[in-house]
């Protein structure tokens, strides 16, 4: 008679590893003054996400402009650490807010 539910492990098998990359492995952003701004897919099931990084100021400040950019953009979104993620490619409109809000802004990547 056979046993229902899952095989057991074999010895000496290392235990599966999770499907969606690290994003710590992305590459470090300088701190020369610009808020770098790109377009990502990579790690997110084909999605288009929006970052910005390379930003002044604290979580508050952060979560605030967060705010205003989704609200612009009319998308959702998210922030990791000191990077804010939007859904959706809206780096033109990005780029025109955060330069009227007197920061100096970069397109990284492709």
């Amino acid at each position: 008679m056979q046993a229902k539910g899952r095989p057991a492990p074999s010895k000496g098998a290392k235990p599966s590893k999770s499907a969606s990359p690290s994003r710590a492995s992305q590459p470090k952003v300088p701190d020369d003054g610009y808020v770098r701004i790109r377009r990502e897919k990579s790690g997110r099931g084909g999605k288009t996400v929006t970052t910005v990084t390379g930003l002044p100021g604290a979580e508050g400040d952060l979560d605030d402009l967060l705010k205003v950019l989704k609200q612009l953009c009319g998308a959702g979104g998210t922030r990791e650490g000191a990077t804010l993620e939007i859904q959706g490619d809206h780096r033109d409109r990005i780029e025109a807010k955060l330069t009227a809000l007197g920061h100096r802004v970069k397109r990284a990547g492709g």
